[in-house]
């Protein structure tokens, strides 16, 4: 499912054009990406539109501090990560709880730190929009180039179509 949202990511969020969810599955699955791991991937993503830019509250500084599931769940430089972009005033804090929310969501038995910075990525993406987190996207793919070799990293060996 991860893939999908990857894939999704370099294909339409940082054009801002993405199709109604049902032309959008029939495009997935001419990828070649299973109808399962299609319909978790939509229904992941739809959670974006519970992330709005504006939660109308004041927000104060704060230590989160993390239960037994969450430690055992998201990876500790994943932790630190939101704690880096939250301590850098990039991140709301309701922003933060989406990002936890959804990480915990997937299916993982660890959330990787790969995949929470992905999910720090497309919220901020959300809530900023796509020109103001592409130097977040160099942080996150590790400075990856097209000349550089490429790791088995948060893509697992996927790459972008061209279209």
């Amino acid at each position: 499912m991860f893939d999908i949202l990857l894939y999704l990511y370099d294909t339409y969020l940082l054009s801002e054009h993405f199709p109604d969810p049902e032309r959008l599955s029939r495009k997935l699955s001419a990828a070649g990406f299973e109808d399962q791991a299609i319909d978790e991937a939509l229904d992941w993503l739809a959670a974006l539109d519970d992330l709005t830019p504006d939660e109308g509250g004041v927000e104060h500084p704060a230590i989160r501090v993390y239960n037994d599931y969450e430690i055992g769940r998201l990876a500790t430089e994943g932790r630190g990560f939101l704690t880096f972009l939250e301590g850098s005033g990039l991140l709301p804090v309701h922003a933060r709880e989406w990002i936890i929310d959804r990480a915990l969501a997937l299916s993982d038995a660890e959330v990787a730190t790969d995949r929470v910075k992905w999910i720090a990525l497309l919220a901020l993406w959300k809530l900023k929009g796509a020109g103001d987190v592409l130097w977040l996207e160099d942080l996150v793919r590790g400075g990856e180039s097209d000349d550089d070799e490429q790791d088995d990293g948060p893509l697992n060996g996927w790459q972008p179509t061209l279209h």
